[in-house]
């Protein structure tokens, strides 16, 4: 007798060589024997033709129609047998019952499974959903065929653009979009960037690299809501000095000025001027919303997205020709060994005499250093600040320094063209404006720790780890006792709540936070932690721009400094590049290392070695 039965989930057929009451021994077509048990066995024939009885069941299970099944075998459960006989209106023979089996079996969503052999028809209302799933399956199957050849035709679909970003930054791989996307990635080999960049979807690379960045950290936009501008105090004193400021160019957001008071031969008072939005925008106003949600402004090379509205900050910013109201530290300093005796901090509008840029005052730190100052507008200040500064760099145990080793780099774009300038820490105006800034933030920080305010602290301790805590600490690596930010309340969310905590100080109220507040407590962690991602994303715009220059000034061979193993640094550039080819060379030796290729999208360059700088030229 031959036998079809049930194992591992498939339909095999035997002839059976012996068996008990619970099992069979079966030899299979191919010579191969198997122990079958009997309630695995769904039917018993003696037909010939054991070799291809499986094909020919699939065959005759091919003629008959799903449908037809489905409407005659009742709502009630069934077995495959009787519903064969049914069907073909007597005794089937064993191929034909098999191949009712079989296309039982074919067809889940029209008859569900109850035991080995045994069916149910599928509810009329579940077989309609499972079939419009299934159709819609097909439909999908058949877009994502299509946006991936249009994909690999180099031709975006109409149905990418409105969800790009979606694509670019953080894909949904249910999306039928996303699946077209991955498929024909997988065909041309393309990340999904580079194969969208083929297509035309990105308008430049840098808009790629910005668009994640914005996508991250400004889902909504970076466009500010309809705000109303406020307006400070009326009754502010008007201060008695001509103050100003020293910044970049580009700098819009000036938080700070100074200016020196000569009260007579041997004192000089010397004023430290901060802006102070604070006394104009109140805790939990609309502006403060804003503010609290951004926390920071994000530079990047030729941009910024600033923390309060353009507006705000043209109400508040320390502009040339203006009188603006100020937290002003006062400190009175002995004219010869600066030395200080006295110091005070006020509420007012502060006269700003002038915007001293950068570029139009940097001939200054070559004079200050040689000793000569000369003559010019405030030049008379800025020397008696900076040896003031210097003499703050000393009294903080750090000395009086000049301009270091350690390069910092300014970038510029205009017209998508990229400068970029390097330029020396440690320059006199540079530690001026650093000095009077640490003096602001430690003597405003202690003086809110002495009247029991809270506020944002800058710790660092023994381990070197520099933290933010709401509890007064010192910063041994600056050398004071106390260390909070105030100085920069148009560009920093914790400058500005500082500037609150102290200004309710000054006034003699009370400080809208206190220590153990869950809303300072959650600022200070969200601004750590916001900070840095702006901080990340401003070198990782630097970085490209620095590939931009290489193609804009279509450099082939570039000179480079070897840091360590094959690390090297560009000369005259913050590039830092892996060049594998790069033999054993002693950290400080010079390289000269080919471009091979750069890639915007991955913000990849390609080097190959050339030459060590004292080798001849080949």
């Amino acid at each position: 007798m031959n036998v079809l039965f049930e194992e591992d989930g498939s339909f095999k057929v035997g002839t059976v060589l012996s068996e008990t009451d619970a099992s069979m021994q079966v030899e299979a077509a191919s010579g191969k024997r198997v122990k079958v048990k009997r309630a695995n066995v769904l039917l018993g024939f003696n037909e010939g033709g054991l070799a291809d009885f499986l094909e020919r069941a699939h065959a005759t299970a091919e003629e008959i129609e799903v449908d037809f099944l489905w409407e005659v075998c009742g709502a009630e459960e069934f077995g495959f047998a009787d519903l064969a006989a049914e069907y073909y209106g007597r005794a089937p023979v064993p191929v034909e019952a098999a191949g009712v089996l079989l296309r039982l079996h074919s067809a889940p969503i029209y008859f569900h499974r109850k035991g080995r052999g045994r069916f149910r028809a599928a509810p009329e209302e579940t077989l309609k959903a499972a079939l419009a799933g299934l159709e819609r399956k097909r439909r999908q199957a058949e877009q994502i065929a299509e946006w991936a050849e249009m994909l690999n035709r180099s031709e975006l679909p109409e149905a990418f653009r409105p969800i790009l970003p979606q694509l670019l930054y953080k894909p949904d791989r249910n999306r039928i979009e996303t699946k077209a996307l991955e498929a024909a990635c997988e065909e041309t080999g393309l990340t999904a960037p580079k194969l969208l960049a083929r297509c035309g979807a990105l308008p430049s690379t840098h808009d790629y690299h910005l668009g994640r960045f914005l996508f991250e950290h400004f889902p909504r936009g970076i466009e500010f809501p309809e705000l109303t501008v406020p307006e400070p105090p009326a009754d502010l004193p008007r201060a008695e000095v001509q103050a100003f400021s020293l910044d970049d160019a580009t700098t819009t957001e000036i938080d700070d000025a100074f200016s020196v008071t000569w009260l007579d031969e041997r004192t000089a008072r010397v004023g430290i001027h901060i802006a102070a939005p604070g006394l104009a925008i109140s805790p939990g106003s609309p502006i403060d919303t804003v503010a609290r949600e951004r926390l920071s402004t994000a530079y990047m090379p030729g941009t910024k997205i600033t923390m309060l509205p353009p507006a705000v900050i043209e109400r508040f910013t320390l502009a040339e020709g203006r009188v603006c109201p100020a937290v002003s530290l006062y400190v009175d300093v002995d004219r010869t060994s600066f030395t200080i005796r006295d110091t005070d901090t006020r509420l007012e509008n502060v006269p700003i005499a002038a915007n001293l840029r950068h570029h139009e005052v940097d001939e200054l730190n070559a004079r200050f250093e040689a000793g000569n100052h000369g003559e010019g507008h405030f030049v008379a200040e800025l020397w008696f600040l900076y040896g003031f500064a210097r003499a703050q760099a000393t009294l903080r145990g750090k000395g009086p320094t000049g301009p270091g080793e350690r390069v910092e780099y300014s970038f510029y774009v205009e017209d998508d063209r990229v400068r970029i300038e390097p330029r020396k820490r440690g320059a006199p105006l540079d530690i001026l404006v650093a000095e009077l800034m640490i003096l602001a933030n430690s003597s405003w920080g202690r003086l809110l720790d002495e009247r029991g305010a809270a506020a944002i602290y800058r710790a660092q301790g023994p381990a070197g780890r520099v933290r933010m805590t709401t509890a007064a600490a010192e910063h041994q690596g600056l050398g004071v006792s106390h260390y909070a930010w105030s100085t920069s309340p148009l560009r920093r969310y914790v400058d500005l709540v500082n500037q609150w905590q102290l200004l309710a100080v000054l006034r003699g109220g009370s400080p809208p936070f206190a220590a153990n507040s869950e809303t300072l407590l959650a600022a200070l962690r969200d601004f750590e932690v916001t900070y840095a991602a702006y901080d990340e994303f401003q070198r990782q715009m630097e970085h490209y721009w620095c590939l931009r220059w290489l193609l804009q000034e279509k450099v082939s061979l570039a000179r480079t400094v070897v840091v360590r193993d094959n690390l090297v640094k560009f000369a005259d550039l913050p590039l830092f590049l892996r060049v594998p080819s790069l033999p054993d060379l002693e950290p400080g030796v010079e390289a000269v290392v080919e471009v091979a290729e750069v890639d915007l999208i991955d913000t990849q360059v390609r080097c190959v070695y050339k030459k060590a700088q004292q080798q001849e030229s080949a």
